[in-house]
């Protein structure tokens, strides 16, 4: 096995994450409040990319990005223009005072980025009722986020038997929170009699919006949406859960483009706190507020982005986790990387890990995605990523994947 420290292992993985977030700012694709809020609430970080440079400083994480980038030339470890720009104005992070963020006491204080309070999205559309399609995990967890937050939901799903499973799975949750202590029989009552399961799409005729939460297939999203714009009423909002599949192709669908936009909710829904919300080229100004000031009424983080592989969290996530696997090729034991990770960058899992919870087969399609949206030779799948799902090795699911589960 490759001898390496655990300090060479961060400056490996974590250096390019670092350098692909300055870019996705500098290239003004999300704010630098979005970026960190994203990588926090999606992942569990302790802090944001744009955060961790400034603690690192910019002047120290630039000059391991260009060591890295003379070994290897590789474009992703070149740093990015604007970290040279900032190094170079002295702008180093915190110990300067000014970095991605403004300091004082070194504690963050407010600048001419700082959104202010009058920024605050606001409801521009009534939102009364909600329409969820799908009956899976992630639609049963959106089914009962809006439902607790006081909105009658009308959800559809391909049968009765999975009409009952949504209810039956939902009242399941709620008797567990109710022995934690979490919750009573009152709650768990108004909940369940928001809910209206069916099994036709009319029943969505009047729904103020919809999220669709089916299976990632276009096809199937796409007949979807065609069947949103006969069905659904004017001026309705009509959302897609979708991660990974091009929202500017749904809305074409539709003959109101302007309506569509997407939210992408990370699973579990009812437990992790971030939503992506995606506009399209012609997603209107007043459906991306009323989205975004929905997912706060309903206690989530929504943060912004436009229509474009991986958005904010996969975008910066998987080449993380593909660089991981091009690191165990070298020589470098699994646990060893995994432990590193958890050491020196705080993140809650290691990358081999965090691979097998979210499913080898799932992480594989969306670096594939990746790689073919930014073009970038590093993107490239690692071959062991693709070997362990040709081998059927898909991770927790299969009780096998970088490690054993049986």
């Amino acid at each position: 096995m490759t001898d390496i420290s655990a300090t060479q292992i961060h400056d490996t993985l974590v250096l390019p994450y670092l350098n692909h977030a300055v870019r996705m700012f500098e290239q003004s694709y999300a704010s630098r409040g979005d970026i960190d809020a994203a990588m926090r609430f999606g992942c569990g970080y302790p802090r944001g990319p744009l955060t961790t440079l400034d603690e690192l400083g910019l002047d120290v994480v630039r000059d391991g990005l260009a060591a890295r980038y003379a070994e290897t030339g590789d474009n992703l470890h070149k740093p990015a223009d604007l970290l040279e720009k900032l190094v170079a104005e002295g702008r180093t992070g915190k110990a300067s005072g000014r970095g991605f963020y403004t300091y004082a006491d070194g504690e963050v204080i407010a600048d001419d980025q700082t959104p202010s309070a009058d920024d605050k999205p606001q409801l521009k559309h009534d939102i009364k009722t909600v329409g969820v399609v799908g009956t899976g995990t992630m639609a049963s967890g959106i089914v009962q986020v809006f439902a607790a937050a006081g909105y009658d939901v009308v959800f559809v799903g391909r049968g009765d038997d999975k009409v009952e499973g949504v209810i039956t799975g939902i009242s399941r949750g709620l008797d567990k929170l109710i022995e934690r202590g979490k919750s009573d029989e009152d709650t768990k009552n108004a909940i369940l009699g928001r809910l209206t399961g069916a099994t036709s799409r009319e029943a969505l005729a009047d729904v103020d919006i919809v999220v669709e939460a089916i299976a990632e297939d276009l096809e199937l999203k796409l007949e979807l949406f065609r069947d949103f714009d006969r069905i659904i009423k004017a001026g309705a909002i009509l959302a897609t859960t979708t991660s990974s599949l091009p929202i500017t192709q749904l809305a074409a669908a539709t003959s109101r483009p302007e309506s569509v936009i997407g939210m992408h909710f990370f699973n579990p829904a009812t437990v992790m706190k971030l939503v992506e919300v995606v506009t399209a080229p012609a997603t209107a100004a007043d459906v991306n507020e009323t989205t975004l000031a929905l997912c706060a009424k309903v206690g989530k983080v929504a943060v912004s982005c436009a229509d474009r592989s991986g958005f904010i969290v996969n975008a910066l996530l998987f080449p993380y986790l593909n660089d991981a696997c091009l690191l165990a090729e070298s020589g470098v034991a699994l646990d060893v990387i995994n432990d590193a990770i958890k050491e020196t960058a705080g993140f809650p899992m290691g990358p081999f890990q965090l691979l097998d919870v979210v499913g080898n087969d799932v992480s594989l399609a969306i670096q594939k995605e990746l790689f073919a949206e930014f073009k970038e030779p590093g993107f490239a799948p690692a071959a062991s990523l693709e070997k362990v799902v040709a081998d059927g090795h898909l991770g927790r699911k299969t009780k096998k994947g970088f490690h054993d589960y049986s």
